[in-house]
C-alpha cells in the first residue's frame, strides 16, 4: 500500500486551483495540509475555499514543517529558486509552478540543488502545450518524415496585451517575471521536446504599449517586459529557426510550430492540438504542394495533462521525470535570457550562456 504523501502548498494560485489541487486529491493516499499565500487574509480564504487544515504566515515556516512531505509551489517566478532550495534543504519533494525561475543563473542553482538531493524529486510543471500530440511527432521525426531539418518556425500570437488601458500584469513586472516573456518559453520547452537547443539566438523586442497603470499604486509606470519579440536561431547540424511571438495582436491569434525539412514538413496547430503535414518519401501528400494533410493522433499513442500523477509515481516509485525535469528547465530559461540579452545589445547570444 503506497504511504501517505502529505503536500504543502505554497501560493494557491488559478493554475494550483485548476490543475494540481483536483489532481493531487484523485489519487490514493495523497493529502494537502497546508498553504500559505503572499497575504493572510488571501491564506485563510484559500483554506476555507480548498478545505486545507493548516495555514502558514510565512512561507519557509511550510517548508520546514515536518508534518509537510513534499512542496507544491504556485508563486510567481520570483520565489521558485528560494522556495526550491529551501525545500530540497528540509528534505522535502518539489513541484514547482512554470517558468523555473526568473533567469538562468537562478535555474542552474536550482539545477544543482537538485543534484545534490538525488532521493528527492523535483519537477516543473511542463508546457500543456504538444502532449498530445508527442509521441507521434517524435516517431514521425526519428523516422525520416521531414528528412533533414532545415528550418523550424514558431508562432505564439494572443490579444491579451492589446487593450492599453489594462493594468499592468505581473508577467510585465520584472521584478516578479524575470526575463520570462510572453510564451516564449513554453512554445520553446514543447520544441526542445522534438529537436535540439539552438546555438545561437537574435532577437528584437518591443513593448509597443510601453507604460500600464499598476493596480497596487494606481500610478503609470513602464512595463518591465516587451509585448512582441521576434528570434532567429541557428541549431546544430545548420538548420534556422525563426519565432514571432506578440501579445498585441487584435487579429491572427495562434499558436504553431512547423518542422520545414529536406522531404517533408510537420506542422502542429498548438490550440487544437491538430497536426498536419506531407513528406515526399512517406506518402503522405496532398493534391496540390501548398496543402497539407491531417495526420491523427491514435488514442493509443495521445498523451495529456497527468503531472501530478507523474510527480506522485516519481516519488513513490523512483520513475524519471519526464514532463518537465529541472535540466529542460534550465535549457529553456538558457534560452529565454538570451533572447533578452540580445535584444538588449543588438547582438546574436550564443549558447549555452557564458557569465
Amino acid at each position: 500500500m503506497p504511504h501517505l504523501l502529505r503536500v504543502g502548498l505554497v501560493g494557491a494560485g488559478a493554475n494550483t486551483r485548476l490543475r494540481h489541487i483536483p489532481g493531487l486529491r484523485a489519487i490514493a493516499d495523497v493529502t494537502i495540509v497546508s498553504v500559505c499565500n503572499r497575504r493572510r487574509e488571501s491564506t485563510a480564504q484559500a483554506a476555507a475555499e480548498l478545505n486545507i487544515p493548516r495555514t502558514f504566515e510565512r512561507w519557509e515556516d511550510l517548508v520546514a514543517d515536518p508534518e509537510v512531505d513534499a512542496v507544491v509551489i504556485g508563486t510567481w517566478p520570483y520565489l521558485h529558486a528560494a522556495v526550491t532550495r529551501a525545500a530540497l534543504k528540509a528534505g522535502k519533494h518539489v513541484l514547482t509552478e512554470a517558468r523555473l525561475s526568473r533567469d538562468a543563473a537562478e535555474a542552474h542553482q536550482m539545477l544543482a540543488d537538485a543534484r545534490a538531493h538525488p532521493a528527492l524529486v523535483c519537477q516543473v510543471v511542463p508546457s500543456p502545450y504538444g502532449l498530445k500530440g508527442d509521441a507521434v511527432v517524435r516517431e514521425l521525426l526519428s523516422t525520416g518524415f521531414v528528412g533533414e531539418v532545415r528550418e523550424v518556425h514558431v508562432v505564439g500570437r494572443t490579444a491579451a496585451l492589446a487593450d492599453p488601458a489594462a493594468p499592468l500584469a505581473w508577467r510585465q513586472d520584472e521584478s516578479l517575471s524575470g526575463y520570462n516573456m510572453l510564451t516564449l518559453g513554453i512554445l520553446h520547452e514543447t520544441l526542445l521536446r522534438w529537436l535540439p537547443q539552438p546555438e545561437s539566438v537574435r532577437a528584437i523586442a518591443r513593448a509597443f504599449i510601453a507604460e500600464r497603470i499598476d493596480p497596487a499604486s494606481g500610478a503609470r509606470r513602464p512595463v518591465g517586459t516587451p509585448d512582441a519579440v521576434h528570434i532567429l536561431t541557428e541549431l546544430p547540424g545548420g538548420a534556422i529557426g525563426s519565432y514571432h511571438f506578440s501579445g498585441v495582436t487584435p487579429f491572427g491569434q495562434g499558436s504553431s510550430i512547423t518542422i520545414f525539412g529536406s522531404d517533408g514538413v510537420l506542422h502542429y496547430d498548438l490550440d487544437a492540438d491538430r497536426l498536419r503535414g506531407a513528406s515526399r518519401i512517406k506518402g503522405v501528400s496532398a493534391a496540390r504542394s501548398e496543402e497539407l494533410v491531417d495526420i491523427p493522433i491514435p488514442p493509443e499513442k495521445a498523451g495529456g495533462w497527468q503531472v501530478e500523477a507523474d510527480w506522485v509515481r516519481s516519488i513513490r516509485e523512483g520513475a524519471p521525470v519526464r514532463f518537465t525535469d529541472f535540466a529542460s528547465g534550465v535549457a529553456y530559461m538558457e534560452f529565454t535570457e538570451g533572447v533578452a540579452r540580445s535584444a538588449r545589445t543588438g547582438y546574436a547570444v550564443d549558447l549555452p550562456l557564458e557569465g
